[in-house]
């Protein structure tokens, strides 16, 4: 979707297709479980855990913090990541009252 078709969309339509964009992939998704399922800030486990290269990691990494699901602190020389719970939850909601849409017709469709 091109920059300048975005302002035909409302926010929330917009905010939807940005998060379906980052979560369309399975390296990302296996990176938020890992960091709910260790439940504490990350430096490095990602790699080894999920056994794709650091550079890809890293990418992966990249496109969840620029949507905020996660964030980030330097500790050294790494930087350790976990979920951002605010972020996380204002995402969950979002995407709940996407999905929890009905059809209120009791004519079928096709």
């Amino acid at each position: 979707m091109g920059v300048t078709k975005k302002e035909k969309f409302n926010q929330e339509q917009n905010e939807i297709a940005t998060v379906a964009k980052v979560f369309a992939h399975p390296a990302r998704i296996a990176i938020i479980q890992q960091l709910f399922k260790l439940n504490a800030c990350v430096c490095g486990d990602l790699v080894n855990e999920i056994g794709l290269a650091q550079p890809t990691i890293s990418q992966h990494l990249k496109e969840l913090k620029n949507l905020g699901i996660i964030k980030g602190e330097v500790e050294g020389t790494s930087v350790c990541y976990c979920i951002n719970d605010e972020v996380w939850n204002k995402t969950k909601k979002l995407l709940v009252n996407f999905l929890n849409q009905n059809i209120h017709s009791e004519k079928n469709c096709c």
